[in-house]
C-alpha cells in the first residue's frame, strides 16, 4: 500500500502538469496528499520542517546560478549575439539542415552557460523562422530544442556550467571536468542518435504533405533590421564563460584552505566553509560574472535601451525556473522519507555495482520529482555516502561516479511535469499531446546513454 500511496502521488503530480496546472501549487500538494494517506498528524509537520527545509536549503544554494545564467541570457539575447551565432551556423550548414542547426546553437549557448530555461526563449523566433521555411513540422521543434538545451550540454559535456553537472562535486569533491571521455562519449551518441531520429520523423512527415502546420499559438514576429555583432564578437562571451570556468575550478582552492572561517562584528559565531563543496558554485558565478561583463563591453549600445525591462523578464524567469525546481525538490523529499520509497530504495540496494545502483537510483528520483537537479541532489544527499564507500571497494574513480550522477539526473527528468519541458511547451505553443512524444524519445535516448558509458568504463577502464 505504501508503494502505491507514492506512485499516486506522482500520478497526480504528473497528470496536474500534464493538463497545464503549476507545479509550484501541486507539488506541495501531491507530496502533502500522499503523507495525509500515511500519517494525517504529520501532514503540517512535515510541511514545515521537511518539504519547505529542502526547498528553502535549495534556493539557498543554486538561485544565484539561476539568476545569473538568466541574465546572462538575456544579455546575449538583447545585444544581437543569439542571432548572429544562428545565422553564422546557418551559413555553415545551410537553411535546410534545420534541426541539426538548432541543436548546435541550443549546444553552443547552453554550454556557454546559458540557464536552458533561458535558452528556449532565445532560440524559438529563429527555430520557428528555420521550420517554417523548411516546411518541418512546428511539432518537433520542442524535442529539437530539447535535444540541444536539455540532453549533452546539460550534463555529459565535461566542464558544462549547467547545474546538473555541478550538483555531484559537492558530494564527490570532483570538479565539473570529471571523466571528460566517457562525458564526450555519452555526448556523441546522444547528439548523433537525437539528431537520426528527428530527422526520420521529419522525413516522413513531409512525404505525408505535412508541412508546419496552421492554427499554430504563439508564432513569434521578429524584426530584420536588427544590428548583429560579428560572429567571433557573439561567441567571445561564451568562450570567456567557459574558460573562467575552468580557470576558477582550479585557482579557488589555491585561494582558499580547506575550510574557510569567517566572522563580522555584528555575529554571533563565526561561519565555516568547506570550500571542496563549494568550489564549483563559486567557479561558475565568477564565470557568468565575466560573460555579463565582456557582453555589456560589447554589445551596450545594443543593450542599453532593453536593459531595464530585460532584466526584469530574466529575474523573473530565473525566480520561476528556481521555485519550480524547488518545489519538485521537496516533493521528491517528501516522496523519498515515505514508507513507500524505502521499499524501493531497499530493493536497489541489491544492485552490487555501485554505479548501476547510482543510475537506476537517480533515473527513478529525477523522474518521480520531475527534476534532474532535484532528483540528483535528494539521492546524492541520501546516499552519496554508501556510493563513494562501494566506489572504492571496487577501485572505481569518483569521477565516473560524478559522471554517471550527472547524467542520469537528466535521463527520466522530462517527464510531463518537468519544469522545462511545461516552460518549453509554453513558449513553443504546444500542447504535451502535440509534441511530448518525440521530446519522450529524447529521454530514453539520455537513460540509454547513462547505462552506455558505464558499459564503456567497465570494459574499458576509460575515464
Amino acid at each position: 500500500m505504501s508503494v502505491i500511496i507514492a506512485l499516486a502521488a506522482l500520478c497526480f503530480l504528473m497528470l496536474a502538469a500534464y493538463r497545464g496546472y503549476s507545479v509550484i501549487l501541486f507539488a506541495p500538494v501531491a507530496a502533502l496528499g500522499a503523507v495525509l494517506l500515511t500519517d494525517p498528524a504529520m501532514v503540517a509537520p512535515v510541511f514545515t520542517g521537511l518539504f519547505m527545509d529542502k526547498m528553502v536549503g535549495f534556493i539557498k544554494l543554486y538561485f544565484p546560478v539561476f539568476l545569473l545564467g538568466a541574465i546572462f541570457g538575456k544579455l546575449v539575447e538583447l545585444s544581437g549575439a543569439s542571432r548572429s551565432i544562428v545565422a553564422a551556423v546557418i551559413g555553415l550548414l545551410g537553411r535546410d539542415r534545420a534541426i541539426p542547426v538548432i541543436v548546435i546553437v541550443c549546444a553552443l549557448l547552453t554550454y556557454g552557460g546559458v540557464s536552458l530555461f533561458v535558452v528556449v526563449f532565445a532560440v524559438y523566433p529563429f527555430a520557428a523562422e528555420m521550420f517554417r521555411q523548411s516546411g518541418i513540422p512546428k511539432r518537433l521543434m520542442p524535442a529539437t530544442i530539447a535535444l540541444g538545451a536539455f540532453t549533452f550540454t546539460m550534463d555529459a559535456m565535461p566542464g558544462t556550467p549547467q547545474i546538473q553537472n555541478i550538483i555531484p562535486t559537492t558530494f564527490f569533491k570532483t570538479t565539473s571536468w570529471a571523466a571528460p571521455w566517457l562525458g564526450l562519449i555519452g555526448s556523441a551518441f546522444i547528439f548523433f542518435a537525437g539528431v537520426a531520429y528527428l530527422e526520420v520523423q521529419s522525413r516522413r512527415a513531409q512525404r505525408k504533405g505535412e508541412g508546419y502546420g496552421t492554427n499554430l499559438r504563439n508564432e513569434p514576429v521578429t524584426a530584420d533590421d536588427v544590428k548583429l555583432p560579428h560572429p567571433l564578437v557573439a561567441i567571445l562571451p561564451l568562450v570567456i564563460v567557459g574558460v573562467v570556468n575552468l580557470v576558477l575550478t582550479r585557482l579557488i582552492p589555491q585561494w582558499y584552505p580547506a575550510t574557510y572561517t569567517f566572522s563580522l562584528p555584528g555575529m554571533n559565531a563565526p561561519i565555516s566553509i568547506e570550500i571542496a563543496k563549494i568550489n564549483a558554485i563559486w567557479a561558475v558565478l565568477g564565470a557568468l560574472c565575466s560573460g555579463i561583463f565582456v557582453v555589456l563591453l560589447s554589445g551596450f549600445a545594443s543593450i542599453r535601451g532593453t536593459f531595464a525591462e530585460g532584466s526584469k523578464a530574466a529575474v523573473g524567469g530565473a525566480m520561476l525556473a528556481t521555485m519550480n525546481t524547488a518545489s519538485e525538490y521537496g516533493f521528491g523529499a517528501v516522496i523519498a522519507a515515505l514508507p513507500g520509497f524505502l521499499v524501493v530504495a531497499h530493493a536497489l540496494q541489491s544492485i552490487s555495482n555501485p554505479l548501476i545502483n547510482e543510475a537506476v537510483t537517480i533515473n527513478l528520483l529525477s523522474g518521480i520529482t520531475g527534476s534532474s537537479s532535484g532528483g540528483m541532489s535528494i539521492a546524492l544527499a541520501a546516499m552519496a555516502d554508501r556510493f563513494i564507500a562501494s566506489a572504492h571497494a571496487s577501485g572505481i574513480p569518483l569521477e565516473v561516479l560524478h559522471r554517471v550522477a550527472s547524467m542520469a539526473a537528466g535521463g527520466m527528468d522530462t517527464l510531463p511535469h518537468n519544469g522545462a519541458v511545461i516552460t518549453l511547451l509554453a513558449v513553443t505553443g504546444l500542447t504535451h499531446r502535440e509534441a511530448y512524444r518525440d521530446i519522450f524519445f529524447m529521454t530514453g535516448i539520455k537513460v540509454a546513454a547513462s547505462f552506455l558509458v558505464i558499459a564503456v568504463f567497465l570494459t574499458t577502464g576509460l575515464v
